[in-house]
């Protein structure tokens, strides 16, 4: 999360992704940063285990995620 926010903050499109066990963790990480509304991508947990059908999956879905993360209108 540190990365993707100090990117933004430099006016650079970045995407962070989580796993779901670690999102209440991200979602901390964006307010200390003085980012609370930081939306970044979540991908289930744990990603060891899953095979490579599950990955592609995972990866589609994020990959469409971060489209439209990336693309939504700036506030």
């Amino acid at each position: 999360m540190r990365d993707a926010v100090a990117a933004e903050r430099l006016g650079i499109p970045a995407i962070g992704v989580m796993t779901t066990q670690f999102v209440s963790a991200a979602e901390l990480m964006c307010r200390v940063l003085g980012m609370p509304d930081y939306k970044f991508g979540v991908i289930e947990h744990p990603i060891s285990s899953a095979d490579d059908a599950a990955l592609a999956a995972q990866a589609r879905s994020t990959i469409e995620d971060a489209a439209n993360l990336l693309l939504r209108p700036q506030i």
